[in-house]
Formats: structure tokens, sequence, C-alpha cells
């Protein structure tokens, strides 16, 4: 008995598993980065640590962002809620990616997508902790959100050659 579900089935497989890699390749890229812009400071995973405090413990347990001290167990924390968030946004890529190979309409998603992933950071850093985005240097924090789509899509375009968007 022969059924169709084993080629669906493993066709969802590869494309979850594409979402993922995109996911894995931006976050990696934006947590190298800095790394790098830190290191530069020095102060080696002093972002992470930071983000990390004020995501599990609140904007307020920062009081003096540039004495802050770093914490490994806050930088490992916060750096596997950053893999599964830029996990999502991969697998959300993929899907209007896949949809806009069918339909070149959807092709729009994809731009809005990639708006509301740079933007977001940013919005969200301005309205619940300006502060922290000022010790980080919003150009950094863009740039390196630049770097992430940058690097995911390079990813995508090779296994979406035939991607168009129409307006």
């Amino acid at each position: 008995m022969s059924s169709s579900v084993g080629p669906v089935a493993a066709r969802a497989a590869f494309l979850s598993r594409e979402g993922i890699v995109a996911g894995l390749i931006g976050a990696s890229t934006i947590a190298l980065w800095f790394l790098a812009v830190d290191t530069i400071r020095r102060r080696p995973l002093y972002t992470p640590t930071l983000l990390g405090t004020a995501l599990f413990r609140g904007p307020g347990a920062i009081v003096s962002p540039e004495n802050f001290s770093i914490s490994l167990p806050m930088v490992l924390s916060f750096t596997l809620v950053h893999g599964l968030v830029f996990i999502a946004i991969g697998l959300a890529a993929q899907r209007l990616l896949r949809l806009a190979e069918k339909d070149a309409n959807y092709g729009f998603g994809v731009i809005l997508l990639s708006v509301i992933f740079l933007s977001g950071f940013l919005f969200v850093s301005l309205i619940f902790a300006a502060e922290i985005l000022h010790a980080l240097s919003w150009p950094a924090v863009l740039a390196g959100n630049l770097f992430a789509l940058g690097a995911m899509s390079v990813y995508f375009r090779r296994h979406h050659p035939g991607f168009k968007m129409l307006p």
C-alpha cells in the first residue's frame, strides 16, 4: 500500500528545516556581530547580558548600564530565547517565500516581514526600555539586524531561485 503522505511529510520536514536553518543563520550573524562590537569596546558578552537581564528581570534591574557585570547564565538564557525568536522568523519567512513562489503577489509579505524584523527590536526597546537601546547604540542594533537579514536572504535565495515579487 503506497501512500502519498510520505513525500508530503518529507517536503514539510525539508521546509521546516529550511526555516530553522535560516533562523539560526540570522541569530548567529547578529550574535557574532555583537560579540565583535562588544569585544572592540572591551566588554565581550555585554550585549546579551544586558538584554537577558532586561528580558528576564525587567529593565529596572539595570541601574547603571556602563558598570554592568557580565553574567554567563544570563548570556546563555538570552541566547536561547534569541535563537528561538529567530527560528520563528525564519519559519515565517520560509512559509511566505513558499507562498510567493506560487503567487508572486505574496512577495510583498516577504518585504513586510523584513521591515517588521528590522524595526521590531528598535520599537520594542523604545517603548519598554529606551535606556537599554541607548546603552547598546541603535546604529549597532540596526547594523546587526541588517547583517542578519542579509545572511538569511542569501540562504533563502539559494533555495528559492525562482522567487519573484509583484507590487
